[in-house]
């Protein structure tokens, strides 16, 4: 990682919002940028004006981090995330992470859209992630090590934090959305999984996969911010789903989940701010 790049990133949010005091994070994956028009934006800034950040590089990534708030509670959004298949290294993602940490914040919530391998999951679902298993084969804290991540060999017995799972049930029902909650397995990409990779997936224990999440959430637990995530399962994995996967069909499914993705966030940060 570039530690010159992410002290600039700091450097520059704190002197463009230097009134800025975010209690919460949050990190929209694919589809999920809309979801900013459930909170109250203060301003916005692009990544790619943001040193060591970079334009986000999928379409579905809105590709700016917004000031806002809800529910009280002062937050900074990351309309999209930088992926590690797009080959530009740990510290476009790493960023997001290092900055919420030297701000101070303590709860960082990641969501993601996943394709679902567990019986009975249907486009639409939305699931809670209760675990992660990294099967990207390689892992953000190699390296040489900065105390600003914790111990040289942080634990992982509880990456999503129990208080933020329980918050993310009470979310559920004060919405009338139902969560279920699972474990989510995270691969490199940029290639869907094979349906023979799907079917050893299951059996290991994943209950939806994708290609994000887990070296944010990995960062931030190693940082001692507490992590919570949320799944939009946007489609069924190969050999479940008889066609052909597309990101269009991840866009398309977001779109259509909207409004019951708007209403969870907004009762979880209720959640937040009475905790």
């Amino acid at each position: 990682m570039n530690y010159e790049l992410m002290d600039e990133a700091v450097a520059f949010v704190k002197g463009r919002w230097p009134e800025a005091k975010p209690r919460c994070g949050l990190i929209l994956g694919s589809g999920w940028s809309e979801v900013v028009d459930a909170f109250d934006v203060k301003d916005s800034v692009g990544y790619e004006d943001i040193p060591g950040l970079g334009k986000a590089g999928v379409v579905g990534h809105a590709g700016q981090l917004s000031w806002a708030e809800s529910a009280g509670l002062e937050t900074f959004i990351f309309q999209g995330r930088r992926h590690y298949y797009e080959g530009v290294g740990w510290t476009p993602i790493a960023i997001p992470i290092y900055l919420l940490k030297q701000l101070g914040v303590e709860r960082l919530i990641l969501t993601n859209a996943a394709g679902g391998v567990k019986d009975g999951m249907k486009n639409g679902d939305l699931m809670i992630i209760a675990d992660h298993i990294n099967n990207f084969g390689v892992n953000p804290l190699l390296g040489a090590h900065n105390p600003v991540w914790g111990p040289r060999f942080p634990d992982q017995s509880h990456v999503y934090d129990p208080e933020l799972i329980a918050a993310w049930q009470r979310a559920g029902k004060k919405a009338g959305v139902s969560l279920e909650s699972g474990i989510y397995l995270a691969s490199t990409g940029p290639t869907y999984e094979t349906p023979a990779e799907v079917q050893s997936y299951k059996r290991w224990g994943a209950d939806a996969v994708g290609m994000s999440t887990v070296p944010e959430a990995v960062l931030a637990n190693a940082a001692g911010i507490k992590v919570g995530g949320l799944s939009c399962i946007t489609n069924l994995a190969a050999g479940i789903s008889q066609a052909e996967l597309s990101h269009e069909e991840v866009t398309d499914t977001t779109k259509e989940t909207m409004p019951r993705m708007k209403k969870v966030l907004q009762a979880m940060w209720e959640e937040l701010a009475n905790a």
